[in-house]
């Protein structure tokens, strides 16, 4: 089931410019909408929505999250086989194969190419076979 924007929507935009499906819709300052078939259930568009305004698929309330707390993929390399099928899972494309060192293998892993558009989905994590990434919350640094 798709996401749904309520009528506390506002019409900022924010989920429109976010959305990697291209689903959400609508003017500046009027309610925007999500089309069903085009929502691919990320939870971008209620992560970053300042009105809580938006609907899970489940019918709960999205709460929004500062984007320098969504969780982000950590590879546990021990158990990544380099199938790449998170690459292909992520809808934004932040992630990349990298080769690892001759003296370490040799082999490509996935890492996040680019950790500011990752949307923090998790669709790689749940994708992975071999549970080789882990959504993790950032950490604050103590001088940050």
């Amino acid at each position: 089931m798709s996401y749904k924007i309520m009528e506390a929507c506002n019409g900022c935009g924010a989920c429109v410019r976010l959305c990697p499906a291209d689903a959400v819709s609508g003017e500046r300052k009027k309610l925007h909408v999500i089309a069903e078939d085009l929502c691919i259930e990320c939870g971008a568009c209620g992560r970053i929505c300042p009105r809580a305004a938006v609907l899970n698929g489940g019918g709960m309330v999205c709460v929004a999250v500062k984007r320098s707390e969504w969780p982000k993929p950590e590879l546990v390399i021990e158990e990544c086989t380099a199938c790449g099928i998170c690459v292909d899972a992520c809808p934004v494309g932040c992630l990349q194969f990298l080769g690892m060192p001759v003296e370490s293998g040799g082999h490509v892993y996935p890492c996040l190419k680019d950790s500011r558009a990752c949307i923090g989905c998790g669709f790689c994590s749940i994708e992975c076979p071999s549970d080789a990434l882990v959504m993790k919350r950032p950490v604050k640094s103590a001088g940050s």
